[in-house]
């Protein structure tokens, strides 16, 4: 069997696969975003304490190979606490802790290291403050701060991959399970491979496009 046909005859396990590999990257993405851009603005701005806190537990937790984390969760931590939690949410948290302490990380640094000259520029031409932040400040941040998201981002979706070694029936593990039938590693890993540089590589590149026009515009100013 080549790999068309052997998409074509599973294809259903393979778009369930898909399906559960999506909503695993969707909630870890809007979680990670979410959580933590208000960690990274919160400890850039508002607590210095927050912000030394956080970057002591964002490099212990990013020492730890995601690997290692996720099952630490999945498996002494569930059986010490005496509760079994659906392999996916365990996922979801481990993959999700990660990411927010990624984000917030990058964010925190974006604000931190802001040009202050913009913000002495615009009380010189008299600008409200709130008109600052909406014009120039988060433009400028957002711009910054948007290549080192995306990577991150897809970083991510890479790290969902993981997840089938918790029973999470994701595409990786619904590859696996087809291999078991079929046996045909070479055609359904490199299935697997273009798919995920069909997913990747514009993010990546799209990434590398942003931060090299965002070093340029610098430059010029």
């Amino acid at each position: 069997m080549n790999i068309f046909e052997i998409l074509v005859q599973y294809r259903q396990a393979f778009l369930n696969g898909l399906f559960v590999s999506f909503k695993l990257a969707l909630s870890i993405w809007v979680i990670g975003l979410i959580i933590g851009s208000i960690l990274g603005i919160f400890a850039a701005r508002l607590s210095k304490s927050v912000g030394r806190i956080t970057t002591i537990i964002g490099s212990i937790i990013t020492s730890i190979p995601a690997l290692v984390f996720l099952f630490w969760l999945h498996y002494p931590l569930q059986a010490a606490l005496q509760v079994v939690i659906n392999p996916f949410y365990t996922a979801v948290v481990a993959l999700s802790i990660i990411n927010i302490f990624g984000v917030s990380s990058i964010v925190r640094s974006s604000i931190i290291d802001f040009p202050k000259q913009y913000i002495t520029a615009a009380k010189v031409c008299g600008l409200k403050k709130s008109i600052t932040i909406r014009r120039i400040i988060l433009p400028l941040i957002i711009r910054q701060i948007l290549p080192g998201i995306l990577i991150l981002q897809v970083t991510m979706l890479q790290s969902t991959l993981f997840a089938s070694l918790i029973s999470v029936e994701e595409i990786f593990r619904v590859a696996q399970r087809v291999n078991a039938i079929v046996y045909r590693p070479i055609q359904i890993y490199t299935a697997l491979a273009f798919l995920f540089i069909a997913l990747c590589l514009p993010l990546n590149l799209f990434a590398f496009w942003l931060n090299k026009k965002y070093k340029v515009l610098t430059s010029d100013q």
